[in-house]
């Protein structure tokens, strides 16, 4: 959203917010309001072992290593430290064809989730939600796979989590919580950058000061449900 439009949308009304975004990711994803894969789901039907991240083969080499590979759609996990981690997920998700949404992070590096392999074209972003991001997220899973929820130092009750864990489930839509307290999340996930691997630097021997970042090592930590992390690739 610009400059601008963020303006306009913080002089509305909160019915007229809601609605105004709703708009707004029907003409990014075309899919507000409509299932997931074109087939209703039932309220609550979504298959518990059907995974997230299905990332393309041709992604396996710039997707960042340690990536979860496992993460279930409708599940709310929570993630701390590296932000190749979020990125890397968004990547996987638009690449596949899915559609990814991220809320409250005005520093994203989008040209770091290009790299990755991400469609931005089934990315939308949100980067001033205004005073209730929780509420902004709500009505964005009715039309992503991916929702990357950034909380800004908040502290969600357990009350309104509850509700959010139940309207992700029914959505089939994933909730990624990030810079926030959230309790009740199936998964927590923790992730540091280890390492990277250099392109371009020399044919045998990395040069230091020469050549480019072409994949980031995570170090995962991981608790929950459902959780599984991408085999290391190339070391």
């Amino acid at each position: 959203m610009t400059a601008a439009a963020e303006l306009d949308l913080l002089r509305l009304t909160r019915s007229e917010q809601v609605e105004h975004l709703r708009r707004k990711i029907a003409s990014v994803s075309g899919k507000v309001g409509q299932a997931h894969r074109g087939a209703p789901r039932s309220p609550g039907v979504v298959p518990a072992r059907e995974a997230l991240l299905e990332p393309p083969e041709t992604l396996v080499e710039v997707l960042p290593e340690g990536l979860p590979t496992t993460l279930p759609r409708g599940s709310v996990a929570v993630a701390a430290g590296a932000r190749s981690l979020s990125l890397g997920m968004v990547a996987a998700v638009t690449a596949a064809g899915g559609h990814a949404a991220i809320i409250g992070q005005p520093d994203v590096g989008l040209l770091a989730a290009v790299e990755m392999g991400a469609d931005l074209s089934r990315l939308a972003v949100i980067p001033d939600p205004g005073a209730d991001p929780v509420e902004v997220a709500a009505v964005l899973m009715d039309g992503m796979d991916l929702v990357v929820l950034g909380l800004g130092g908040r502290s969600v009750p357990p009350s309104r989590a509850r509700v959010m864990v139940a309207r992700a489930r029914q959505k089939g839509c994933t909730l990624l919580v990030t810079d926030g307290e959230w309790q009740g999340a199936s998964a927590r996930l923790e992730a540091r950058v280890s390492g990277y691997e250099v392109a371009g630097a020399g044919e045998d021997v990395p040069m230091p000061g020469r050549g480019r970042i072409s994949r980031v090592r995570l170090a995962m930590r991981a608790r929950g449900r459902g959780i599984g992390s991408a085999c290391a690739v190339g070391g």
